[in-house]
């Protein structure tokens, strides 16, 4: 057996490395080391209870938005104040605009370019796959970054500016919504949509929306030349590289629900298990475990609304910065797959039930979801009302404490913060990229992304296996936002 270490990635936001364990021609085991420290939790401490809202964003320049709206449920929560539907409308809308955003240069900047890699090059799709998606110089990144920039725009009218706006306030939004700003925001809705479905789907949101079963999607594609969509070159890529076979995990799925209207969230939160029905999640069953991290042992895993951020290279089994949350004393899977799978959309359960957890079935829940949310989007804008109130004021008590839990791109986000004389006593994050890319527990139980990479294969001579950074970035990692 023979150990490789992978790393840095490119494509992947922030610094990652995977030590992988080799025998014969596929990996044994795996461990994931998130290298970079950066210690918000504790920057937070002592600050006023209310600048969570200035430092949060800030450990993201990429979701800041949804580090923004966990800190303001947070607060709110601890403040027991309720938005207005207004408020909820317009936070959802600049969440979705980053997460959108988010999703799209998920599959074409970061994860698409891989197969544009020179080990491909003997494959008979090679040409116009390097041709579209080559990092840089492909066709597809003249045509994506333009769209995502005008898609964008909603962000300055809804929120100022991005990243870091300051709009997003534990009562709603600081930034009310004018007639004429309506128009311009159904404007930008249409022109993305137009993208979306002549570039990326080839069909109406729609009609994608409404595919029910891998055998519909398959039919979806046939009805068109591979290179007839980028949807459609995905789906033939996945098929000539078997990717339903790459990066199968725990299968064990978890989702807080996203995108709160009126106090209802349009993806539902729950834990769903492969095979089995949707249940109730109970966060109070939430542990962060310390045992292989490079931080300061304190006992027992402890509750995040109690946890320690302590950093601390003493420890002789730590291998990352990561903790390592658990659910029940379970790993889970968090991310676009989790939601629509908690959410019950058919396609999904039905990919899931087939396959599991996989590289393919991870990317086209992301597509999905472009598909379900921009409707979504469009139906919020018209429900504003623009002679309503947008933000509730409240006051913070001087012993307080609350949680955020809301839906990030990459999954599952939760902020706790505990008050006392309007300071913060203790704050503590655990993001998307936490729950998946986390270290073995104190069972020895590898995280998501560890199992995920047991059994993947390698061809000879490989020092970066295309195989590994395939399943890597199937869910899509976000490295400052894990150790944050």
């Amino acid at each position: 057996m023979s150990r490789i270490l992978v790393g840095p990635f490119n494509r992947v936001e922030g610094d990652l490395e995977v030590s992988l364990d080799i025998a014969g021609i596929q990996v044994r085991s795996a461990q994931v080391n998130s290298p970079l420290f950066r210690g918000f939790e504790q920057i937070l401490q002592g600050k006023p209870a209310l600048d969570a809202l200035v430092y949060t964003p800030r450990i993201c320049g990429i979701c800041s938005v949804s580090q923004s709206v966990a800190s303001a449920w947070a607060l709110a929560d601890a403040m027991q104040l309720t938005p207005p539907p207004n408020g909820d409308r317009c936070i959802s809308l600049v969440l979705a605009n980053e997460n959108l955003a988010d999703l799209l240069t998920h599959f074409y900047l970061f994860f698409m370019p891989d197969f544009a890699r020179e080990v491909y090059r003997n494959e008979s799709w090679f040409a116009p796959v390097q041709q579209r998606f080559k990092a840089i110089q492909g066709d597809a990144v003249r045509e994506v970054l333009p769209a995502r920039a005008e898609f964008l725009h909603m962000m300055g009218l809804l929120a100022g500016k991005w990243p870091h706006s300051l709009s997003i306030q534990p009562g709603g939004t600081a930034k009310p919504v004018q007639a004429q700003e309506r128009l311009r925001l159904l404007a930008i809705l249409a022109g993305f949509r137009r993208f979306l479905e002549t570039r990326l789907f080839g069909a109406d949101l729609d009609f994608i929306s409404a595919l029910d079963s891998e055998a519909a999607l398959r039919n979806f594609a046939d009805q068109g030349d591979w290179r007839s969509s980028d949807l459609r070159t995905f789906i033939y890529l996945s098929d000539q590289l078997q990717l339903e076979t790459l990066g199968n995990g725990c299968d064990n799925f978890m989702s807080y629900g996203s995108y709160r209207i009126e106090g209802t969230r349009q993806f539902s939160p729950g834990v769903r298990r492969r095979g089995g029905p949707v249940q109730s999640l109970d966060s109070a069953l939430i542990r962060e475990d310390l045992s292989h991290s490079w931080m300061l042992q304190g006992g027992q895993p402890q509750h995040p609304s109690n946890g320690v951020t302590e950093p601390s290279l003493d420890n002789p089994d730590g291998y990352s910065w990561c903790k390592a949350p658990r659910l029940g004393g379970e790993v889970v899977e968090t991310g676009a797959l989790a939601r629509q799978f908690i959410n019950g959309h058919p396609l999904v359960v039905d990919l899931i039930e087939r396959s599991g957890g996989n590289v393919r079935n991870r990317m086209l829940a992301r597509l999905l979801e472009l598909a379900l949310v921009v409707p979504m989007m469009q139906r919020w804008v018209k429900e504003i009302d623009l002679k309503g109130v947008f933000c509730h004021h409240g006051r913070l008590p001087d012993v307080a404490s609350g949680v955020g839990m809301m839906e990030a791109a990459r999954g599952s986000l939760g902020h706790w913060v505990s008050v006392r004389g309007g300071r913060i006593e203790n704050y503590q994050v655990i993001a998307p990229t936490t729950w998946n890319f986390s270290p073995r527990d104190h069972n020895g139980v590898p995280g998501a992304l560890e199992q995920a990479l047991a059994g993947t294969p390698v061809r000879a001579g490989e020092q970066e296996p295309v195989a590994v950074q395939h399943i890597v970035r199937s869910f899509d990692p976000c490295m400052v936002c894990t150790v944050h």
